[in-house]
């Protein structure tokens, strides 16, 4: 079991987030809570890979399809197809999303680096996303709107929402020679005990 400070997590900029000069924004709130960059790059996914990354079961099908269903009554159109049928046109909005541009893959290392980078993220709608938060400072897009536009929601960014999932992810995106490990004078401030050879 690797000690707490190793834990990594996925992380990916998103065709919005790229073409709306964030990247930078979004490494610098990464670092600056004390996380390290140990993956990174700029990348074109394949249909095959975003396929890969959202494998997704029937039970989230229909969970998220009831959602587009109740927006659109909401917004007086036809709901006429099963719930699962919706759900599934979600991942295929996504697919074409994520092919639609270049996109920032990255692997970030750090204490509780899933719970962290989730807290930074905030939650996956925009609209509902805490002030302070990367979703919640930089767009505005919501479930809503996306649904009734049939596309997929503009969010910036992803993260993985578990160690299991993380290490999921990445696979799908780096080969295991791309992941460096290495020392960060940071990482002493941040996990030496004893803080050890501040004064001289």
């Amino acid at each position: 079991m690797p000690h707490p400070s190793k834990e990594r997590t996925f992380v990916m900029v998103k065709p919005d987030g790229v073409q709306r000069s964030l990247i930078g924004e979004i490494i610098q709130r990464v670092e600056r809570v004390g996380l390290k960059i140990s993956a990174l790059k700029l990348v074109l996914p394949t249909e095959e890979q975003c396929w890969t990354h959202y494998d997704k079961d029937e039970a989230w099908f229909a969970q998220k399809g009831e959602r587009s269903i109740a927006d659109r009554k909401a917004a007086g159109l036809s709901a006429d197809k099963p719930a699962v049928e919706y759900g599934k046109y979600i991942v295929r909005a996504l697919v074409k999303f994520m092919t639609s541009g270049p996109v920032v893959a990255m692997v970030i290392a750090g204490n509780q680096a899933v719970g962290i980078v989730q807290k930074l993220v905030g939650g996956t709608e925009p609209l509902t996303s805490d002030v302070g938060t990367i979703r919640g400072d930089f767009t505005l897009d919501s479930y809503a709107l996306s649904s009734l536009d049939e596309r997929a929601v503009r969010n910036l960014i992803h993260c993985s929402d578990k160690p299991e999932e993380a290490e999921r992810e990445t696979k799908i995106w780096f080969k295991p020679e791309e992941i460096i490990n290495y020392r960060q004078l940071n990482e002493e401030i941040l996990y030496d005990v004893n803080l050890d050879g501040i004064l001289e």
